[in-house]
Formats: structure tokens, C-alpha cells, sequence
């Protein structure tokens, strides 16, 4: 089994940015660790932060719209072919990163027998890799509506906000469900230099465990296509040992 992380929160929180810290930051502790970047977000940004407009989805394999990459084999039984047809659109984007992006997904009040194919085969796809990155939508659901597994630490991504802290709460509500047996807590991100004692009151309020702290980063403004920041990653290296992930450095 994977190691696996689900990073979620609204949409601006700054999810994409911390997802590909993530990676460097298990690029830089496991070198020769396999990782996917499994992109869950409707916006689908993750891939045009390495430069790429992946337009081949899982949505578009359900659907019937992928054009694939080469002829589809004769002779495969449909939970044969959808598990060929994940091979077919995922795309590397870094050595020993691979990315995949769902798009839209279907409700999982969908018995039509594609819906646990779907499951199953992605289930079975994820299972090659060390390491599992979920760029989340707004929370777990909809990722659990595609696909059923385990997530070893799930994270909100929330902003130095009464607003964002609030809605942070409403994701961890619905979200809870989702990551059992896991651990889920709040990353605040985008913090300057103000007084964030009161963040931290609101965050006690609602008994949102807080992970880690993100200072905010200046150059991402005049970066923000390839989302990568420096200062991010060693934010969180100062917090990853908190996390349940692999501690071990290779």
C-alpha cells in the first residue's frame, strides 16, 4: 500500500502550491521513492505547474471522449480495459513522478457497474506507487466518490481568516468521515508577520487541529504559474515530523 496524502481546501487557499512542496519535499527525503500527483481538483492547475495542458482525464475514459495514445487491444474485458485505459493518460512530469488527473466524477449513488470498475482499477493503479499526492477539491467527498481508499494524513488548507477558519471547520466536518483512521488537521498558510494569536483562538474555537504554519511567500506573485516556493518547503519541513507520514529519510 501507498503512502497517502489528501490536501484539500477552497479554492485560492493555496492547495496546488503546498501540493507541489509536498513533492520536493519527498523528492528531497525519498530520492528513489515512486510518487503520483493525482490532480482530484475541478481546476485542474496541478498540471500546468510543470508546463503541462493534460487534457487526457479519468472523466474522459468514463465517458467515452478519450482519444488514446495508441489502438485499444482486442480481446480485454471492460474492467481490463479501463485498467489499460489509466495506463494510457497518465504522464510524467519529474524522474519517478507520474500525474494523473480525474476531473469530473460521478456520484457514488451510481449503480451502474463502471462506477466499482472505475474504483477498482484505480484502486489497483494507485497500489504501483510509494507515494500518492491527492490534489483535493473542496474536501474529501468527492474524492471518496471516485475512488474508495485510505488516506494516511489529510490536510486543510486554510488562510489567516475568521472566514477561512470557518469554512476550514465546515471541510473538516465533512471531510472527517472520509480520513478515519487517519489523521486530518488545518495547515495555515499565507501568514505575514501580524499578530495571529486571535487565528489561533478561532482555530481552539472550533477544534481544528492545527498541523503546521506557511509564512506567506512574495515571489509567488511573480511565479505563479509554476508554484513552486522555496519558502514553503522548508515551512514544511519544520512541521513534517508532526505528520503521519514516512519518517525516515533515505
Amino acid at each position: 500500500m501507498p503512502t497517502t496524502l489528501a490536501i484539500t481546501g477552497k479554492s485560492g487557499s493555496g492547495k496546488t502550491t503546498i501540493t507541489k512542496a509536498f513533492l520536493r519535499v519527498f523528492q528531497e527525503y525519498f530520492p528513489d521513492k515512486s510518487i503520483l500527483l493525482f490532480d482530484n481538483d475541478l481546476a485542474a492547475e496541478l498540471g500546468h505547474s510543470f508546463g503541462k495542458d493534460i487534457r487526457n482525464t479519468i472523466y474522459g475514459i468514463r465517458s467515452g471522449k478519450h482519444e488514446y495514445k495508441t489502438g485499444i487491444p482486442e480481446g480485454m474485458t471492460k474492467q481490463e480495459y479501463i485498467e489499460w485505459a489509466l495506463e494510457d493518460i497518465v504522464e510524467t512530469v519529474d524522474e519517478n513522478v507520474d500525474i494523473i488527473v480525474s476531473w469530473l466524477v460521478a456520484s457514488k449513488d451510481c449503480r451502474c457497474p463502471i462506477t466499482k470498475q472505475m474504483c477498482d482499477a484505480i484502486l489497483k493503479f494507485i497500489n504501483q506507487y510509494d507515494i500518492v499526492i491527492f490534489d483535493c477539491e473542496y474536501d474529501l467527498k468527492y474524492l471518496n466518490q471516485l475512488v474508495d481508499t485510505e488516506i494516511d494524513t489529510a490536510i486543510i488548507v486554510t488562510n489567516p481568516t475568521e472566514a477561512s477558519i470557518q469554512l476550514a471547520s465546515r471541510i473538516e466536518e465533512y471531510s472527517a468521515k472520509y480520513a478515519a483512521g487517519g489523521q486530518l488537521g488545518v495547515v495555515l498558510n499565507k501568514v505575514d508577520n501580524r499578530d495571529t494569536s486571535t487565528m489561533f483562538e478561532l482555530l481552539r474555537k472550533y477544534e481544528l487541529e492545527v498541523l503546521g504554519v506557511i509564512p506567506e511567500d512574495k515571489n509567488l506573485e511573480e511565479h505563479s504559474v509554476e508554484r513552486d516556493s522555496k519558502a514553503v518547503q522548508e515551512a514544511i519541513k519544520q512541521f513534517y515530523f508532526r505528520l503521519n507520514l514516512p519518517q525516515t529519510r533515505v
